[in-house]
């Protein structure tokens, strides 16, 4: 092994108490499972140590939009149309039950792949001893290295002491990471011989989106070429955009939230809650202060939008927002400009704006710019030279904006052709033209408030190597996900031309937006600063979950169960011996929801859509 990864850590004194942590199960997994291979419709019964863990197998997974239903079809001919699994509680009621009495020992591998984010130590501990209980001779073999130590085959055994001082710990320090991708055809050709070399029953690959596509290929490969291991992706990412109905959280969300709305010691900043405190504390200063705050998050905007609910700022501006409207970057600073006047006529003379890192590429000339510098990177055009090969509309914006703007749009994008987001201070340049506006209306006599000042932060990357939340340690090794195929799947294609799975937008439909723009006014202009203190482990907030994830009617199962109860209830009522008039009722009705619900599932494609 080498040396530098799943060597024991020197942890302080909070390192040591949170690794002693347990972390919590859902009823329905107080004990783990068994091998998984069972025909479609029944239901399974596993008993361990006492206990049952029963699974329901429902209907075959589909595709979202059944205008790609042809193209997913071709590319997952044998992975798609497996039937969902559906943990129930002990107590459920289960007919035609199987029941499992030889547990055979397995060997399973783990990767991390993907940037690293809190819980996914977690991951590799509660998969351990879910092995473990199955059949104390299972094996976790870690890759070290991330995907580079897949295919090369560089493994660690894990075992109890070793994940001693890793248990609800961040980073991805145990096993690392690299720059992680598994998809070229040597890639996947790697990883087959791998698993195939090692005797691997399951793969299990933690990461993001791309790394939940590449997991989704690599299970169809596996299936063609008659491979025998298993492939599971497991959603850990920061930017909260791999979700559905069936994935209503990503593990690391939780805390990346959490860290950003609190000081942050290893920035030495102040981060939302405390630069709200700091701004309203200016209040009696010669000039104005307003932070202007850009969050990580990738090209979505899941991350501003929680921290906005959680700790009320003045204002926030989703990708999204810009985006549906086609708002242009005047739109933006004219929007900001607007709210900062409308403050100062209350004696308001400070205020916070959250702006999302992926807002950049909303907006929609700023898009059609970054495409222009990108084709013209990937044709061998100087970056020094770019500026005099532009289309006449490019060209006239990319002058307009200031130096270390132009200078940051001309860096090289990242393999999937965005733009470095992370590396474009669209903080400081909003920040530039508000500025200049500000000063413009001062002078002009229309803005009477005192001397505008911005305050630039980038809270980006530094919480990812946080100590998990509770609800981030506990979600975690529960592993309560399993995405082997597509997901969300569209005909839009890669750049080497397959489908993927696509991060999911902050929906302006939703109920946690509906929540944001019904306080929207308010957070403008009434200074409801809210500050949920410092990650908590224990007292009033360490069960607090994330407002997005609580006011979403996501509970898919949950409304499952309930239609199941109500059926359970109609065979209780409509027995023999019951009256003519509840039979004939109840086949009135029968019949009725039966034709209605015959029509909806024809029109979407039939089965469950897995997106």
């Amino acid at each position: 092994m080498d040396s530098d990864f799943g060597i024991p850590r020197e942890l302080s004194p909070l390192q040591q108490l949170r690794s002693q942590y347990q972390p919590e199960l859902p009823p329905c997994l107080q004990e783990h499972l068994a091998d998984l291979k069972f025909p479609d419709s029944f239901i399974a019964i596993v008993r361990l140590q006492g206990t049952t863990v029963r699974v329901e197998f429902g209907d075959g997974t589909t595709v979202a939009e059944a205008s790609d239903s042809h193209i997913i079809a071709r590319a997952f001919t044998h992975t798609l149309g497996q039937p969902l699994a559906h943990f129930l509680r002990e107590a459920a009621k289960v007919s035609d039950a199987h029941i499992i009495t030889q547990l055979p020992s397995i060997r399973v591998g783990i990767v991390f792949c993907g940037r690293q984010a809190p819980g996914g130590h977690n991951v590799i501990w509660g998969l351990y001893e879910a092995l473990k209980v199955h059949n104390a001779k299972s094996t976790l073999l870690g890759f070290l290295g991330g995907s580079e130590g897949l295919f090369a085959q560089k493994t660690l055994e894990i075992t109890d002491d070793i994940l001693q001082t890793y248990k609800n710990q961040g980073g991805y320090d145990l096993l690392g990471r690299t720059k992680d991708q598994i998809r070229t055809t040597e890639q996947v050709n790697a990883a087959l011989k791998a698993c195939t070399d090692l005797k691997l029953d399951g793969l299990v690959i933690i990461g993001g989106v791309t790394s939940n596509t590449d997991a989704a290929h690599l299970a169809e490969f596996f299936a063609e070429a008659k491979c025998s291991t298993k492939v599971v992706g497991v959603p850990v990412t920061t930017n909260g955009d791999l979700k559905n109905q069936f994935v209503e959280a990503n593990v690391g969300f939780d805390t990346i939230c959490k860290v950003k709305l609190n000081f942050n010691p290893l920035v030495n900043s102040q981060l939302i809650s405390n630069a709200c405190t700091d701004a309203l504390s200016a209040e009696k200063d010669v000039e104005s202060y307003y932070y202007f705050i850009r969050l990580m998050g990738r090209k979505h905007s899941h991350v501003a939008l929680e921290c906005t609910l959680q700790s009320h700022p003045n204002m926030v501006i989703l990708g999204e927002e810009v985006a549906a409207s086609k708002l242009t970057i005047f739109d933006i600073s004219k929007q900001i400009c607007d709210a900062v006047q409308a403050r100062a006529g209350q004696d308001k003379n400070h205020g916070v704006i959250l702006i999302p890192e992926g807002i950049i590429e909303s907006i929609p000339e700023v898009y059609a710019l970054l495409k222009e510098i990108h084709g013209l990177l990937r044709e061998g055009v100087a970056a020094d030279k770019i500026s005099t090969q532009l289309s006449p509309w490019s060209s006239a914006l990319f002058e307009f904006l200031p130096p270390f703007i132009k200078k940051q749009l001309l860096l090289h994008p990242e393999s999937d052709d965005s733009a470095q987001l992370s590396q474009i201070e669209t903080e400081k340049l909003l920040a530039y033209l508000v500025e200049t506006e500000m000063n413009k209306r001062l002078k002009e006599g229309t803005y009477k408030g005192k001397k505008f000042n911005a305050i630039c932060h980038f809270f980006g990357y530094q919480a990812r190597g946080s100590l998990p939340s509770k609800f981030d340690c506990d979600y975690a090794y529960a592993m309560m996900t399993v995405k082997n195929w597509s997901q969300n799947a569209s005909s839009t294609s890669t750049s080497i031309g397959r489908p993927a799975i696509h991060p999911a937008m902050v929906d302006l439909t939703g109920k946690a937006y509906e929540l944001l723009r019904q306080n929207a006014d308010k957070f403008l202009m009434e200074d409801l600063y809210r500050n949920p203190g410092p990650l908590q482990y224990d007292g009033p907030g360490a069960d607090a979950k994330a407002v997005s994830l609580c006011v979403e009617d996501q509970d898919y199962m949950g409304r499952i169960k309930k239609l199941q109860e109500y059926l359970d209830q109609v065979r209780t009522i409509v027995k023999p011996g019951c009256s003519q008039d509840v039979l004939k009722a109840a086949l009135s009705v029968m019949a009725s929801v039966t034709d209605v619900l015959t029509t909806i599932s024809s029109s979407s494609n039939g089965g469950q859509q897995f997106a």
